[in-house]
């Protein structure tokens, strides 16, 4: 029902996860592409995609517009790749923004044990 709506969007997700390596990004979507659709229950929208190294942490519960969404962004190349590097939090609320975290990536290491001080 909504994989039509997430592949108009595909493109700017893709980048705006590129982008998430600096700072959060939002993307406010077009309301009438989701009340086309038909209403949502009472949940509405709401729903948080948690990804940690590609795989998805909360998986249980999800809504179908959610489980839509992870459906189209596996299936592109470009953004599986990214979301294996790191972790990431995909967050949709009830004004229809998507909300795009990037938590940490596989660059990030923890300092050597040489560079720590010792008393």
């Amino acid at each position: 029902m909504y994989t039509h709506v997430w592949n108009k969007y595909l493109p700017i997700i893709r980048i705006l996860l590129k982008k998430s390596a600096k700072e959060a990004q939002s993307l406010p979507f077009n309301v009438s592409d989701f009340e086309k659709i038909g209403p949502q229950k009472k949940t509405g929208f709401n729903f948080s995609l948690e990804f940690n190294k590609g795989r998805v942490a909360n998986m249980a519960g999800l809504s179908s517009p959610a489980k839509e969404l992870l459906a189209v962004l596996t299936q592109d190349s470009v953004i599986r790749q990214l979301l294996q590097q790191g972790e990431y939090n995909l967050t949709m609320n009830a004004k229809y923004v998507l909300g795009i975290q990037q938590l940490s990536s596989a660059e990030e290491a923890p300092l050597p044990a040489e560079m720590e001080t010792t008393a």
